[in-house]
């Protein structure tokens, strides 16, 4: 796991193999089965993620109790939570592991020490934090503008691995459409 650790920080930064190897040493991976939560809507989250190996779920529960999926996340991307500098710091979602997952785990306490110690570091969390986040609004205008059979199209030629990791009633929520549209769409498409 190590390895894939490795190879992400160099895509990011010009740290010599010794200054990556100092920062690794001190990173915490953990592995959590299938069905963990990392933290609950609510709950006040108190580390970041950065999923080696896995897939998570993140979701939340609307006022007539439905369960809406918001996204998955899977192998290098992270789970970063940005409102943990407020006040509430509740989370307004959960996330839920939907595969036995290796993470890297940031503590966000010690975040600050990390950077202090680490100075290059801060910038490359930036820089991929930058990229993540042009990312996801390139992804969210182009799903707002996009027809359910579009939506379908689009996930199958981005993710197809997520239409055989994650349920199809969990992929359903996540396009915005019912299980049985996605059965439809995805025969005509198949």
């Amino acid at each position: 796991m190590k390895d894939i650790l490795y190879k992400y920080l160099s895509r990011w930064t010009s740290l010599d193999q010794k200054d990556q190897q100092a920062i690794v040493n001190e990173i915490r991976t953990e592995e959590y089965p299938k069905g963990t939560a990392l933290f609950n809507q609510g709950d006040s989250p108190t580390a970041c993620y950065f999923i080696l190996k896995g897939c998570v779920r993140q979701y939340s529960i609307d006022e007539d109790g439905t369960e809406v999926t918001s996204n998955f996340y899977t192998e290098e991307q992270a789970i970063a939570i940005f409102n943990h500098h407020k006040p509430d710091k509740s989370s307004d979602y959960t996330f839920v592991c939907v595969e036995d997952s290796v993470m890297v785990v940031g503590d966000l306490d010690k975040e600050m020490d990390m950077y202090t110690k680490h100075p290059q570091l801060e910038s490359m969390t930036r820089r991929m934090m930058e990229e993540n986040f042009g990312q996801v609004q390139n992804e969210f205008a182009a799903f707002i503008a996009s027809s359910p059979e579009e939506r379908v199209k689009t996930l199958l030629n981005k993710r197809p691995s997520l239409i055989d990791r994650v349920p199809q009633h969990q992929l359903a929520s996540y396009l915005g459409i019912t299980p049985e549209s996605l059965s439809r769409i995805k025969k005509r498409i198949l």
